[in-house]
This record gives structure tokens, sequence and C-alpha cells, in this order.
């Protein structure tokens, strides 16, 4: 009886069933437990094919997972246009040799992967008499299950950003919090990922010898990857670190908080908190969201 069953399930995965069956991959071997003779000249092995609606959900994976990765990319770059604009208008030149404050945003903004066609562009259109003033501004606010966010800003149009950062918190069940009610329960943190596994010694002496004295060397998000959190004003120097054992390919830094204390939100509140991450990350005026969920 049990042989007869196999029977029938084999010859309907090999008939090639409907899009709307359940997605597996079966492997019919060589000599079946049912057979009462096992010889050298059994069937080859088959495998079933995938339905089309396992491959369309496959590619719809694929095709999210990089839209994400263009979207973060795109916020990157962008970011740094307006903080090269900033640092032109204020420091009075376009020439990062007599403007160190550009000098040292076109050096993080390589080191970010930001193409060097959008750093010209950026400097160009920073001398143009029509350009923005832009100005940095944070929104704190609370979510669900006890969550909290940091919304970063950089805008040219502050009325704007504080309209529209507002919207996206209130529609999506957020609650805008006063000023310092949130931030105080994270730190500021210099941030460098790299995208391979680091050798802890060999990053510590390495980071000595550029005299830092604040490492934390962690796994990153990704498998096969890293991030060193350090003191802000030793970001730069870290950096110089990995450089110095030959990991600045791929590498980026930054600046982010890191909360003291996190939380686990349920499922549920994790996926309404992630909502308003993404409504508020959708925002052209929001560089980007920190906060302290756990999972």
């Amino acid at each position: 009886m049990k042989c007869a069953i196999t029977a029938v399930a084999t010859a309907l995965l090999l008939s090639g069933g409907s899009a709307f069956t359940v997605p597996q991959t079966t492997t019919i071997s060589r000599s079946s437990p049912c057979s009462p003779t096992h010889t050298a000249d059994a069937a080859p092995q088959t495998t079933a094919r995938l339905s089309p609606l396992f491959m369309g959900r496959a590619a719809a994976v694929r095709a999210a997972t990089k839209g994400k990765t263009d979207a973060k990319k795109a916020k990157v770059n962008a970011y740094y246009g307006k903080k090269i604009i900033m640092a032109v208008k204020s420091g009075g030149s376009p020439d990062p040799s007599a403007n160190r404050q550009l000098g040292e945003l076109i050096k993080a903004a390589k080191q970010n992967s930001v193409p060097v066609d959008n750093i010209n562009r950026a400097i160009k259109r920073a001398t143009e008499k029509d350009a923005g003033d832009f100005s940095e501004a944070t929104f704190e606010a609370y979510g669900y299950g006890g969550a909290s966010l940091i919304v970063n800003v950089l805008s040219d149009n502050p009325n704007r950003s504080n309209a529209d950062v507002k919207s996206a918190i209130g529609k999506n069940g957020g609650k805008l919090a006063e000023s310092g009610s949130v931030l105080f329960m994270y730190d500021l943190r210099g941030k460098i990922e790299i995208p391979s596994v680091v050798d802890e010694e060999d990053l510590l002496m390495a980071a000595i010898d550029n005299d830092v004295d604040d490492m934390e060397l962690v796994d990153g998000d990704e498998e096969d990857t890293s991030v060193v959190y350090t003191d802000p004003k030793e970001t730069g120097a870290m950096f110089e670190a990995v450089k110095s054992i030959g990991l600045e390919e791929g590498a980026k830094m930054s600046l982010t908080h890191i909360s003291k204390a996190p939380v686990e939100c349920s499922e549920e509140d994790f996926e309404k908190n992630m909502g308003i991450i993404d409504a508020l990350e959708e925002l052209d005026d929001v560089d980007s969201v920190e906060h302290n969920m756990s999972n």
C-alpha cells in the first residue's frame, strides 16, 4: 500500500503539476525502497521541476531585495550630495584643498562608493546662485511596543520636511516625541561597515598603531561581514586602521546612534514599526532612521 502511494505521488510530480500546487523538489533515487529488487540498470535520477508560481515568487523576492539595495544607495548618494553643497557654501570655496570640510566630505563620499560624477555635480551645483541652503534636523518619535525612533533629516525646505515627517509618523500610528526625550537613550558612535570577516587581533594592533583607544568589533547583519564601532572623533583614524590591513575596499564609514537599552517587540509591533520606518525612508528629505528594536 505504501509503495502504491509513493508511485502515485511520483507520477503526479513528474507530470508537471498545476502552478498552484505546493512547490517542492523531489528526487527519485536509483533504487526505490519499495522495489523488490535492486539492479545497476535502474532508471537515472530525476528531479521534479519547480512550479512557475514558486519561480515567480523567487524573482519577486530578488527584485524587492535589489530595489531596497538601490534605494539605500540612492539615499547615500543624495546625502553626500547635499552635504557637499553645504560644505562648499559654508566654506566659501569649491576647492577641497582650500576647504578642509569639503575635502573631508569628498573623502568620506568616495569611501561610501559615491560616484565621482555625483561629487562633481554637487560641487558645481553649490556654486550656482539658485542652490538651496540645506540644514540638518533630528526628529524623535515613539513606535509600537516600546520602540523609539531617531529620524535624521537634511533639507533645503524645513517647513516641508517638518510637515512630511510628522505626517508619515502620525498616519502610521507613531507619536512624535519632545526633543531630547529619545536621544538620551542612545550613544552616538562611529561606525565602519566591512564586507568581509575581520581578524580581531590584526584589527586591534592596527587600531593601536593609529592611536585609536575605543574599538568594538561585531558581526554584520549579512553573512561574512563585520562592523566596527568607535568613538565618533576616532572614526577617521579607525578607518585608516582598516585600510592598513587591506580591508578598505567596499568599507563604509558613518556616524550612528546605538541604543543603550534595546527592546524586543512582538512580531506584530515589529511589522507596524517597520511600516513607520518605510514611510519615513521614502521621504526625500529623510537621510536615515535609527531605532532601538533588537529583533
